[in-house]
């Protein structure tokens, strides 16, 4: 069973953020934060020992940070990047 933290400030370890994100909407795997680890472009983490933890409200913010604008249609995706 997959828990969303209740607490913004709870830690989590990074298969536990995984599964919490990808059960809210934003798929995630483990080994692919495990790879942000050391390329960067992941969520803010911290250690504790050995053991990378991630705070909630940052994972989530993440995430979010990361979808694009509304869009009604996919064609609206090749307007933006010509207008840059």
């Amino acid at each position: 069973m997959i828990s969303i933290p209740i607490s913004p400030n709870a830690l989590l370890r990074r298969k536990q953020v995984a599964e919490a994100l990808t059960s809210v909407g934003f798929p995630v795997a483990s080994a692919s934060l495990a790879s942000m680890v050391s390329r960067g472009g992941g969520p803010p983490f911290r250690t504790f020992g050995r053991v990378a933890l991630y705070k909630w409200s940052d994972a989530l913010e993440w995430a979010e940070g990361r979808m694009s604008a509304p869009r009604s249609s996919s064609s609206e995706a090749d307007a933006t990047k010509e207008e840059q």
